[in-house]
């Protein structure tokens, strides 16, 4: 099974979330990239697409994540995502919205959204390696 995971951060701690998971899912063909840097093309040949931001301002996706998401959204209709991400302040507002927006497209919700409180602690690694293997079943 061909994985993306396509992470943007800040802090560090939405980088720590999406290192877990990659590592939850060795043995998988793993295409990982910061979104900045991510190839639109690699990430929409794969059967399923992990996506990282952290909470910004008022409950929005960070810059780069932002600009990637806005590249493929119209090309994932059908594809299986699932969505990551860290926050400081607020309820986790951005995931559900992002959430809305990749459910609008079409594509397939692979796992429920994972938010995770400043760094991830013990439990939030626990829930890291959750949410990859409930993202690929």
């Amino acid at each position: 099974m061909k994985i993306a995971i396509v992470y943007a951060t800040t802090t560090g701690n939405t980088e720590t979330m999406a290192t877990t998971i990659k590592e939850a899912l060795a043995g998988n063909d793993v295409y990982y990239s910061a979104a900045d840097s991510a190839d639109p093309a690699a990430v929409l040949a794969c059967d399923v697409i992990l996506l990282g931001s952290p909470a910004m301002g008022d409950e929005v996706l960070e810059d780069s994540a932002e600009s990637f998401f806005s590249n493929i959204e119209g090309s994932i209709s059908g594809k299986k995502v699932a969505l990551f991400g860290s926050y400081d302040w607020g309820d986790g507002k951005w995931l559900a919205d992002w959430e809305d927006r990749v459910k609008s497209c079409g594509a397939v919700i692979a796992a429920e959204s994972l938010k995770v409180h400043l760094t991830p602690e013990d439990d939030d690694i626990a829930k890291c390696k959750d949410f990859a293997a409930a993202a690929i079943k």
